[in-house]
């Protein structure tokens, strides 16, 4: 990343046996296709090997440390095979580099009408050697939505921009750190993960004791500039009701700005939340405002300290940019076999319940179903709102302690306007072959939280979490 763009490496290779106008002619049309889409690149320039490709393995060679000088700016290596190309470079350049990010891998088509001797690829074949040479070196690698295309083609520009989501997520969760705020509520032990699993991934989880935060919000005063900063963004957020009484709202107002400045300070890129009872007990608001204000600022915060079901909603964030949330599969929807209702008190974001621009602003109220034993003057701060119709992935992943590995699963549906007479964060979901998941589900112990995020984005998931950090996923609706 440079400059707040995506970097990509490039490779074009070539092979003497075949036309090298090819290949240079693919180069232009490659440096020019990225600098369109608004990435940058880096790649060798031409009087570093004849017409800066790569061909032989000193060609390669050259590239690995051109990319290694690179390296805090590269985020993936695409490599482009204009005419057959030949291995050895191609292989030497990632092998020497040793980046460690993922690498899409094209090949152009042939021309019907032109494969005399003069204009044929072959980079159909070509791609196949390269191919088996990563296999051999035990590289990863991202393949093409076909196996050949045009550069200059849509078919390519759209593997490229979903290259790059994969480059995010991949990229993101590597060096992710992530809150865990609070212990786990006593009574959810399906909230337990393992920090040394999610550390070989890449991923630091980040503690803190609920007291350091309470403190820190018991020490502002009631008159600080951020203080009254915070309750006009509260108002301006939601609609807060009628009843909430000034204290209620300092507050909650002081929450947040303690839960802000610590995120900050530890430089941390999402967090779980020990949401009750302590919070309530000791201190007398919700968490909800503050986890869904973090959340608009693409903050992900997940209830209940479920830290693998916020690095699940970090990782839906990634992909796409937007808002994510956190949701209980929660309620049958009738007799609909492939429908559900997911629900939280809730924290979801804004923009996640109503869509991004939305005119509609969540209710800002007390909590519900945990009032009844809190206590109502304890529990303000419940973000609510029913959630507008669109499309929607869902993700979750969770440590396997008992195997020593990480384990997810995802899939796509969508959000309905089908009513549902509930109080709270409703989401009615539609997900086809929806049993089937469910049982997944249960018969290999995942928790009852999943990550959601509006728009369909399975396949970077997928890619990202499997493919390049290696976890058991299972794809919803692909087998």
């Amino acid at each position: 990343m440079k400059d707040g763009k995506t970097v990509f490496g490039l490779v074009v290779g070539t092979r003497g046996c075949f036309n090298t106008e090819l290949a240079i002619a693919g180069r232009t049309q490659l440096v020019a296709k990225l600098e369109a889409l608004g990435y940058g690149s880096v790649i060798l320039p031409t009087d570093a090997t004849p017409n800066g490709l790569v061909e032989d393995a000193g060609d390669g060679f050259k590239c690995g440390r051109l990319f290694s000088d690179n390296r805090d700016i590269i985020d993936g290596i695409i490599v482009v095979l204009p005419n057959f190309g030949n291995e050895l470079g191609v292989v030497h350049a990632i092998a020497s580099a040793k980046l460690d990010v993922p690498i899409l891998l094209q090949a152009c088509d042939d021309d019907i009408d032109h494969v005399s001797d003069a204009e044929r690829r072959d980079s159909f074949c070509g791609k196949i050697s390269v191919a088996n040479n990563f296999y051999q070196y035990g590289i990863r690698f991202t393949d093409t939505a076909f196996h050949t295309s045009a550069i200059d083609s849509e078919r390519f520009s759209a593997d490229i921009r979903h290259f790059e989501r994969v480059c995010r997520v991949t990229n993101g969760l590597r060096s992710a750190r992530i809150g865990a705020i609070g212990a786990r509520p006593r009574d959810f032990q399906t909230m337990r993960f393992s920090e040394k699993l999610l550390q070989a991934s890449g991923i630091t989880v980040v503690s803190a004791d609920l007291s350091e935060i309470l403190g820190a919000a018991g020490r502002l005063d009631d008159d600080a500039a951020a203080v009254k900063a915070k309750i006009a963004e509260i108002q301006d957020y939601g609609k807060v009701v009628p009843d909430v009484r000034r204290e209620h709202m300092l507050r909650q107002a002081k929450l947040g700005i303690a839960i802000g400045d610590w995120i900050a300070e530890n430089q941390v890129h999402a967090a779980g939340v020990q949401c009750w009872t302590s919070v309530q007990q000791n201190y007398g608001c919700a968490t909800c405002l503050s986890m869904s204000m973090l959340g608009e600022q693409l903050i992900p915060c997940a209830c209940e300290t479920d830290v693998a079901g916020v690095i699940s909603m970090y990782a839906l964030m990634l992909a796409t940019g937007n808002p994510s949330a956190l949701l209980d599969w929660n309620n049958n929807y009738g007799d609909a076999i492939d429908k559900c209702v997911c629900t939280h008190c809730s924290n979801y974001p804004s923009s996640f319940t109503f869509g991004k621009g939305a005119a509609e602003k969540l209710e800002i109220s007390y909590l519900g179903v945990l009032s009844t034993t809190l206590g109502h003057d304890n529990c303000f701060g419940a973000v609510k709102g029913k959630v507008a119709p669109g499309d929607m992935t869902y993700f979750r992943l969770t440590t396997d302690d008992i195997h020593g590995t990480i384990r997810a699963y995802v899939g796509e549906g969508r959000f309905t306007d089908d009513p549902f007479p509930m109080k709270g964060g409703i989401a009615v979901c539609a997900i086809l072959e929806l049993r089937k998941l469910l049982r997944y589900i249960i018969k290999n112990g995942f928790e009852h939280h999943v990550g959601m995020v509006r728009e369909h984005c399975a396949a970077v998931i997928e890619e990202a979490t499997s493919n390049y950090l290696g976890w058991n996923v299972y794809r919803h609706g692909e087998d």
